[in-house]
């Protein structure tokens, strides 16, 4: 099974949307994904910022059941590929999960690139509507890295 992770800082604003944008993504082609997402410093059971859920509504997506969830060991060891939008969220994971350090990447990595996704929190609606873009360019633009990365190790040969 395929599986990707996406962390922020919350689990409310990016994380989220990049879960919602790349789920609806791989919908059509459908397979057996599993794509979720967490954060560095979540704490459990919060919503999706209201932009986020607003943004995500306007392109049909319905994330409205998201809860916020902390990284846990157990995703660590059970996803695929973990994407941060942060340099600094990945080397946390990467120091505090050592033995999982080779399936976390900066977001941007997937399309050769080094740079991170900007936190819109507490930001206006295009704070919102730009990080969705930027996220949206990369999920789309990086699609085969992703998919190749979030594979099954067993199905590699």
């Amino acid at each position: 099974m395929r599986s990707v992770l996406f962390v922020c800082s919350a689990n409310i604003c990016r994380s989220p949307l990049a879960q919602g944008l790349f789920s609806a993504r791989v919908v059509q082609p459908a397979g057996d994904w599993q794509i979720a997402s967490a954060g560095v410093f979540a704490a459990p059971g919060y919503p999706a910022a209201q932009n986020t859920l607003l943004v995500l509504k306007h392109k049909g997506i319905d994330l409205s059941s998201h809860r916020s969830a902390p990284i846990t060991l157990e995703m660590m060891e059970h996803f695929n590929l973990i994407l941060t939008m942060e340099r600094g969220q990945k080397e946390a994971l990467q120091v505090a999960f050592p033995g999982y350090a080779q399936k976390v990447y900066l977001i941007s990595e997937m399309i050769g690139q080094n740079w991170e996704i900007v936190d819109p929190i507490g930001g206006s609606m295009g704070d919102f509507e730009d990080c969705a873009r930027e996220i949206e360019y990369i999920l789309t633009q990086g699609y085969d890295r992703i998919c190749q990365a979030a594979g099954d190790s067993s199905e590699e040969g």
